[in-house]
């Protein structure tokens, strides 16, 4: 899913993360191999967020989706594997 800045910003208040950034060199490769998404980088790797069922309110959520892992301690090498929901929905 790729985002607008508000859902940007309601995700980042909700999800502990950062945006990888629009001109970011890798972005081209992970857009070819993943998609044209909105990425998150976090403790635990690569995030996307796909979206959600609306909740009881009616209200748009996305989910979180980790789609690569850290491969090393220093947080520099990642590790794609199939998409992993992570339980964290964030409401838009």
């Amino acid at each position: 899913m790729k985002m607008n800045s508000a859902q940007i910003e309601r995700t980042l208040e909700q999800f502990e993360g950062e945006v990888v950034p629009e001109d970011n060199p890798v972005l081209p490769q992970l857009k070819r191999i993943f998609g044209d998404h909105t990425y998150f980088l976090d403790q635990s790797g690569l995030n996307i967020v796909e979206p959600g069922e609306a909740d009881h309110k009616d209200v748009r959520v996305g989910v979180v989706v980790n789609i690569a892992d850290w491969a090393d301690t220093g947080s520099r090498t990642l590790a794609p594997h199939d998409p992993e929901k992570t339980g964290v929905v964030v409401r838009f």
